[in-house]
């Protein structure tokens, strides 16, 4: 059974809210910049003895223990990263460029101090600091979101709220996430009482739209598709394939850009495949008249580690003019995360995509 990828339930909070409950794909509302990612430049400050060191887990789904944490950010090496915290579940969920690559259990504001919900940009970022506010208390890969001195930050994770209105992460993962954001980059939090900012009181597997509406979700026909390459021209492609769901996700640069019903024969496993230079000497088994692309797998399940590209395109059918269209789209660099597993599901359903 696939490990690493996993998602919480989501559920859907909208004037259709009843309809939208039935899908479990994420929403979050957000601002998509360009980031720039930040390079790691000197030592971080050393863990605080009080904070958290964190424990990584190859168990994603379901609920986490104060201070554990899930991170494989080469399923999605590239695009924008948008970051998402659930005070309800007290959780943090990354994603780059639509795609979950990391999450980690929290510690948000105690009563009285509650951490504000909202959309935020990243203003600063400081991998050694202390805090004015608070008697020059420690907070290690801090990332700050408001003026005011609300920041994510390296803490104590007690297994509730606790702070006085920041987001503490494990030590370890603070670093991690530290790595990958960038100034401008977008957090996004939400709760249960206050559907604004878009659902992130719930996160998923992929991010959605802030145009996010049930109809994007409907089921598709054999043969039929969606494709709308113009919510983002450019930027890297990360595709999903659900055995489960007969379909196929494309995203651009952090944005949904097309989606088609697959008719898949037999068990696909679970696979991350990374798109080379070049081509090969076949025709391609998806998109007639065109030669076959190369693939390089990054990561495929322990039953399924005998399966190339190739082989998997053989066993799934569909629109040839969707297949087509995709083709030459794609560029060297691209992501492909295949599963058997579901990615839209009703929402008493946790999943796993992919193991290690």
């Amino acid at each position: 059974m696939p490990k690493w990828l996993a998602t919480a339930t989501a559920s859907w909070r909208t004037l259709g809210r009843m309809d939208a409950r039935r899908f479990s794909i994420i929403a979050a509302a957000v601002m998509l910049a360009a980031l720039t990612t930040q390079p790691w430049d000197g030592a971080a400050m050393p863990k605080p003895k009080a904070h958290t060191k964190g424990s990584p887990t190859g168990k994603p789904t379901g609920p986490l223990k104060p201070g554990q944490y899930w991170w494989n950010p080469k399923v999605s090496p590239e695009g924008p990263v948008v970051v998402l915290v659930s005070l309800p579940l007290q959780t943090l969920h990354v994603y780059r460029n639509g795609i979950l690559v990391g999450r980690s259990t929290i510690s948000s504001g105690t009563t009285g101090r509650e951490t504000p919900t909202g959309v935020f940009t990243i203003l600063e970022k400081k991998k050694t600091h202390r805090s004015k506010k608070y008697d020059n208390a420690p907070m290690p890969g801090m990332q700050r979101l408001t003026w005011s001195g609300i920041a994510m930050h390296s803490g104590n994770l007690p297994g509730y709220p606790a702070s006085h209105g920041c987001i503490r992460m494990p030590y370890d993962f603070s670093m991690l996430l530290f790595g990958i954001t960038g100034n401008g980059g977008t957090v996004v939090i939400g709760d249960e009482t206050d559907p604004q900012p878009h659902f992130a009181e719930n996160p998923g597997v992929m991010l959605a739209p802030k145009d996010f509406t049930p109809d994007m979700l409907k089921p598709l026909a054999n043969g039929e598709y969606q494709w709308e390459p113009e919510r983002s021209r450019t930027g890297p492609i990360t595709m999903l394939v659900s055995a489960a769901d007969r379909t196929i996700y494309v995203y651009r640069n952090g944005e949904p850009i097309g989606r088609a019903a697959i008719e898949v024969n037999g068990r696909l496993g679970g696979h991350v495949f990374t798109l080379l230079e070049g081509v090969t000497a076949e025709e391609s088994a998806l998109a007639p008249g065109r030669a076959a692309r190369k693939w390089m797998s990054v990561q495929s399940d322990a039953a399924s580690r005998d399966d190339d590209a190739s082989q998997l395109a053989k066993r799934v059918r569909m629109s040839p003019e969707f297949a087509g269209k995709v083709y030459d789209t794609l560029t060297p660099g691209a992501t492909i995360i295949v599963t058997d597993q579901p990615a839209v599901r009703q929402a008493t359903r946790d999943f796993t995509i992919l193991a290690d």
